[in-house]
C-alpha cells in the first residue's frame, strides 16, 4: 500500500500544484487514500520532495532532481511492484500490470528519464510506450528486465 501511496503521490504532484500537506492529503482520499497528516509527512520526507515557485507566489511540492540513488530505488520499487509482463509491437512496448497499477507504473517510467522512451499512456493495467525505434525498444526491454529479476 505504501508504494502504491507514494506513487500517487508522485503522480499527484506532477498533475496538479499542490501547496501544503493538507491539500495533498485531500487529493490523496479523493483516490482512495486515507491518511493521517504523519504518513503523508513521512511520505515527503522519503520521497524528498521538496517545495519550488508555483507562480503567483505561491508554492509547489517537487521532486528534487538531484535526489542520487534512493529515489531511483523508489522509482525501480513501484516498477517492479506493478509489473506483470511485456511485449513489443515495432517500435510500440506494451508493458501489463496488475490491475490498477498502470499508472503508478507508467509515472515510474517516465521518472527513469529513458531516452529513448517518448512518451506513455497508461489504462487500467496496460501501458504503450513509445519507443523512438524498433531497435531501441528491444534496448529498454533489456534495461527494464533487469529491474524485475
Amino acid at each position: 500500500m505504501k508504494i502504491k501511496r507514494q506513487a500517487k503521490i508522485l503522480e499527484l504532484i506532477q498533475k496538479n500544484d499542490i501547496e501544503t500537506q493538507e491539500e495533498l492529503s485531500d487529493h490523496l482520499e479523493k483516490e482512495g487514500f486515507l491518511v493521517t497528516q504523519a504518513t503523508v509527512s513521512r511520505d515527503i520526507r522519503e520521497l524528498k520532495l521538496i517545495k519550488t515557485a508555483a507562480g503567483g507566489g505561491r508554492q509547489k511540492y517537487a521532486v528534487l532532481s538531484d535526489t542520487g540513488e534512493d529515489l531511483s530505488e523508489k522509482y525501480t520499487d513501484i516498477f517492479r511492484t506493478g509489473f506483470v509482463s511485456m511485449d513489443m509491437a515495432q517500435n510500440i512496448l506494451v508493458i501489463k500490470t496488475f490491475s490498477g497499477m498502470a499508472m503508478a507504473v507508467a509515472a515510474a517510467l517516465d521518472a527513469m528519464h529513458l531516452h529513448e522512451v517518448v512518451g506513455c499512456i497508461a489504462g487500467d493495467d496496460t501501458i504503450f510506450c513509445a519507443i523512438r525505434s524498433a531497435d531501441d525498444t528491444v534496448t529498454v526491454m533489456n534495461r527494464l528486465k533487469k529491474f524485475v529479476e
